[in-house]
């Protein structure tokens, strides 16, 4: 009898778990199920083996945490867009856009480092990343375009590939970054050789603006902490003595925010240009490169400290970051081509808060899976057409099916009394 029910019991025994990092998204990330996006996968995983092995119960739960940062800083990305045209007739309206603008995106990018860890350039992951980055990449980038000679009767704008416009450049980082990903963990110092790399492309005048590769290279030391993040690094920052120390320091953050306003050049934050092309001497690169990695790095801290652990109403969404990142820009774009901010109520108090919530509300509402519905052809496209069948994929889903299917049957059969 007790060796009858030894074997039932190691019948039932569940699959071998997902690799680490799996059940995750990294960037905007794609895809309405709260167990799909995978960074270290990307928004084109959901619905492949991942999918399949977290309904057979294998995979591991998304932490709400990260979903709940990747929608608020998502939120914070549109809202600093809705602020930008309130600048030049408010400080107040000035100096969160500075303070917002120095930690969004580097969040962003840290979490987008933290689940590329497990990102080998193995054939599934190439698949993932050419689906969920470089396919929206494109579309996204032909479809700015044509919306920008309609929009602002500009029918001369031309379709560039390697001159990413407005908000597209993030993908193409992100799809360079990611390729990379291997030569960061063999190098000995990877965070001081990312930060070097910075520094030398913001006193590098000569760089071009293909692929926005000053971007790409002056924000690369965010992502490569993301990827040599540990859990316990994250668990640091939920302290609660974490979150209080914070305050003082984001205070501390506003009123600098403030003072810098009309004392500073925002286009600093924006990390697109070198020194230089901003009229400043090459050594300021070196320092302004240096004091803005070591404040964003503060303020994104500061940022996680306040990020909800537990399910919250918006944590679902969190998941379709992508999609309202890459849809608000026809609207922010929009307003600025149809005169919308010359509204006169529109640069009051009352006029910038609705603005605030208006851009809250969009933003939301494109996260929310009816929009992934009906964009997904586009953001997460399966493309199964182009890509040989991968072998080792092949046995790898064999494999897992025959083990379901025996653990079901096992399932399925009483043990015998003696």
């Amino acid at each position: 009898m007790r060796q009858q029910l030894t074997k039932f019991s190691s019948a039932r025994a569940p699959l071998p778990p997902a690799a680490p990092g799996t059940p995750q998204s990294t960037e905007p990330t794609a895809g309405s199920d709260h167990r799909r996006a995978a960074p270290g996968t990307t928004p084109g995983a959901a619905g492949k083996p991942e999918e399949r092995t977290a309904r057979s119960g294998s995979a591991k739960p998304r932490d709400p945490y990260f979903d709940n940062a990747k929608y608020l800083a998502i939120v914070l990305v549109a809202l600093g867009h809705s602020w930008e045209p309130l600048r030049a007739d408010s400080r107040a309206a000035g100096a969160l856009y500075i303070f917002v603008y120095t930690f969004h995106m580097p969040a962003f990018m840290v979490i987008s480092g933290y689940f590329s860890r497990s990102f080998q350039g193995k054939p599934h992951q190439l698949k993932r990343l050419v689906t969920g980055i470089a396919v929206p990449y494109v579309l996204f980038e032909v479809a700015y375009t044509f919306f920008k000679r309609w929009a602002d009767d500009d029918p001369n704008q031309p379709i560039s590939l390697l001159d990413p416009w407005y908000l597209t450049w993030f993908l193409g980082a992100l799809f360079l970054w990611r390729l990379t990903t291997p030569l960061w963990k063999i190098v000995r110092w990877p965070v001081g050789l990312a930060l070097a790399i910075a520094v030398l492309a913001s006193v590098s005048p000569d760089i071009g603006d293909d692929l926005d590769f000053q971007r790409v290279l002056q924000f690369l030391p965010f992502f490569v902490i993301g990827l040599f993040l540990k859990p316990e690094h994250f668990d640091l920052v939920r302290r609660r003595s974490a979150r209080l120390l914070s305050v003082p320091v984001l205070v501390v953050g506003l009123v600098v925010a403030y003072w810098a306003v009309e004392r500073m050049n925002a286009e600093w934050f924006y990390h697109r240009d070198s020194a230089q092309e901003m009229g400043a001497p090459w050594w300021v690169g070196v320092v302004m490169t240096l004091a803005l990695f070591g404040c964003s790095m503060v303020l994104t801290a500061c940022f996680l400290a306040w990020v909800p652990r537990r399910h919250m109403w918006f944590t679902a969404l969190g998941a379709g970051t992508l999609y309202g990142y890459l849809l608000h820009g026809f609207v922010a774009k929009g307003s600025r081509f149809w005169e919308w901010y010359d509204v006169g109520w529109v640069n009051t108090p009352l006029g910038a808060i609705g603005v605030t919530c208006a851009a809250a509300a969009l933003i939301t509402v494109l996260c929310t899976p009816p929009i992934q519905r009906i964009f997904r052809f586009a953001m997460e496209p399966r493309m199964p057409w182009a890509f040989r069948e991968d072998p080792a994929a092949t046995a790898r889903q064999r494999v897992e099916t025959a083990a379901g299917s025996k653990a079901e049957g096992a399932e399925g059969r009483v043990p015998e009394r003696k």
